[in-house]
Order: C-alpha cells, then sequence, then structure tokens
C-alpha cells in the first residue's frame, strides 16, 4: 500500500464526515512529506523507528506509514468513525460534475491537483474550480494577475488529467450595488461564474433585492450561490431578506441557475424557497462547495433536497456534459 495515498485516504474520510481542519491538515502534510521522501529512505526510517523526525510526521501518522509499507490496513482507519451520507438517489447518479468548489488558492484546505483528482475520483467528468474574489480577503480572494495565473495551472492540468476536465470559474462576490468584485474582461475569460452575497447579509429587504438582481442581469453570471446566506449549525445565522419572487424571476428570465448548496452547515435555499424557484420556473445546480476533496462527498445532501422539491434532472446543470454545460 502506498503511504501517500494511504494519509490522503484517511484525510478524505475526515473531510467526509466533517472533523475538523487541523486533524485533516495534518494527514494531508504528512502526506506531501512522503511525496518528498524516497521511498528507500521512508522504509529505512520506518524500519529505524526514526519517522517522526521527518517534518510533519507525528505519531499517529507514523504509524499509518509503518502500517502501509508493511501491507496492513491503517490501524488508524479504524478509529475514523464513518459518518452516513443521504445518497441522494437517483439523482446523484445523474450528476457528471460540480459547478462549486475551492483551492488553497483561496480558502480552500487543499491544492488544486488534490481537489481535481478527488474530483475524479468521486466519479465525476468535469469540476469547476471556483475560488473566491478579492473583497472577500478573509478567504485570500484571487486578484486580477492571481486570477490569471490561476488560468495557466487550471490549462495545466487539463493537459495532464484528460479526459477529465477542470473548467475555470470563480465565486464572485456580489457588490452592495450589485456589480461584481472582479474586472468584466477577466469574467468574460472564465468558463463559469458563481455570484454571490458574501456581506452585509442583513441589509433591508428592499436593498438586498435589487442587489441581487442586478447582479443575475450580468451576462457573465451563470448561478446565483447560496441566496439566503444562512448557517443552521452552531450558533447559526438567519436568512437574508429579499423578495424571492422577484429574485428567481429575474434568475429566470437571465438564464441563471439557483445553486442548491450542499454543505450541511448551508442547506441553502431552504425548502420553501427552493420549491417556490422551481415553481417560477428556475434551473438550479447541485453542488458541494467543497473547500477540501473529501467535502466532494456532500452532493447527496442536495440532491435529497432536489427530489423533496420535486426538481427533476432536466433541470439541473450539473446533469450535462462539460461542453453542454458551457453552451449556454
Amino acid at each position: 500500500m502506498d503511504p501517500a495515498w494511504a494519509l490522503r485516504e484517511i484525510a478524505f474520510q475526515l473531510e467526509r464526515a466533517g472533523e475538523p481542519t487541523y486533524r485533516v491538515r495534518a494527514f494531508r502534510n504528512a502526506a506531501a512529506t512522503v511525496d518528498k521522501t524516497g521511498a528507500e529512505k521512508l522504509a529505512q526510517m520506518a524500519e529505524n523507528g526514526t519517522l517522526t523526525s521527518l517534518p510533519g510526521i507525528g505519531k499517529a501518522t507514523a504509524g499509518v506509514i509503518e502500517d502501509a509499507l508493511a501491507g496492513r490496513d491503517p490501524a488508524y482507519r479504524g478509529k475514523i468513525v464513518e459518518k452516513e451520507l443521504p445518497d441522494g438517489e437517483p439523482l446523484r447518479s445523474a450528476l457528471r460534475g460540480d459547478c462549486h468548489t475551492h483551492s488553497d488558492w483561496s480558502d480552500g484546505g487543499s491544492s488544486i491537483g488534490e481537489m481535481a483528482v478527488a474530483g475524479r475520483d468521486v466519479g465525476h467528468e468535469w469540476m469547476v474550480l471556483t475560488d473566491h474574489s478579492p473583497r472577500l480577503t478573509v478567504a485570500n480572494g484571487l486578484s486580477p494577475d492571481r486570477l490569471r495565473t490561476q488560468m495557466q495551472i487550471v490549462a495545466k492540468a487539463n493537459e495532464l488529467m484528460a479526459p477529465f476536465r477542470l473548467l475555470h470559474g470563480i465565486e464572485v462576490d456580489i457588490l452592495d450595488d450589485g456589480s461584481l468584485d472582479q474586472e468584466e474582461e477577466l469574467l468574460g475569460q472564465l468558463d463559469f461564474v458563481v455570484a454571490s452575497v458574501h456581506s452585509k447579509l442583513r441589509m433591508p429587504a428592499r436593498d438586498m433585492t435589487r442587489r441581487m438582481v442586478a447582479a443575475v442581469r450580468n451576462p457573465h453570471v451563470r448561478v446565483l450561490g447560496h441566496c439566503t446566506g444562512r448557517l443552521v449549525v452552531g450558533r447559526g445565522r438567519p436568512e437574508s431578506e429579499f423578495d424571492a419572487e422577484k429574485v428567481f424571476t429575474a434568475c429566470r428570465e437571465n438564464g441563471v441557475a439557483v445553486e442548491i448548496n450542499s454543505r450541511p452547515e448551508r442547506l441553502d435555499p431552504p425548502m420553501r424557497l427552493l420549491r417556490l424557484a422551481a415553481e417560477i420556473g428556475c434551473d438550479f445546480t447541485i453542488d458541494s462547495d467543497a473547500h477540501a476533496p473529501g467535502q466532494l462527498d456532500w452532493l447527496g445532501y442536495g440532491c435529497e433536497r432536489a427530489i423533496k422539491a420535486g426538481i427533476g434532472p432536466e433541470r439541473i446543470l450539473n446533469t450535462r456534459t462539460a461542453d453542454a454545460l458551457l453552451t449556454r
């Protein structure tokens, strides 16, 4: 068993179960160290009991490496409490990709390559990388120059991973006046744009409605992300107030899909608004909003809610091929 693979597999299962980031990072950092250490040296250090002298290798990760080198299923795997996730079938099997994911270029925990490989391994044909835009400094949002550089990284990933396709997008902030937090020329070069509100979530309903409608009228926008901004776990966060009928009607009229956000702490929009958007005639995406590889497996949450709302696969953009997705 490859030790780096074993470490990353444990990290994936921890992410999938929603375990704390620091615990996951220990295994991903250890895997990176293993990648940099030659197989012969690694085996020798395991035999001598000196693995913990390597940077980022602690007692638990050293145990995983030793078990893997010995051909044993790592004992640490037995400590992971597997979380049963909704499978969202039969809709989940119809999804070909994920329109909303993040890497460590903004506030994700893993590299573009790791996210892409994980997307391929969970069965996607394609995946959209949508790191944050510059105003969201707390999430290390991408300046225009960094976004241009990222374009080159995505192009290289596609050369290496074909026929899997990594589409280049952005989760762009909707500014207070409804304009978008990135250069229009750059937005036009991207494959896909998700527009979301991340600030002033408690602004008056009239102003929020005007703000969101202006954003979805922008010709570059394909998806309205997590529309209410609510959080439903821990201390929680209430929904933003807006005229949902006006916003969803604008989405339908401008060919903008309403996101069904699958993050367990969001599950946005709430069911009453999801049903309203369906009645109005909107299209949808079912997205993981993953910030780590294991979170790509959360799409079942969104699929389950789409099924309850009576939304069929023909209205969900993720069921399309990459080429069909890019044809607006």
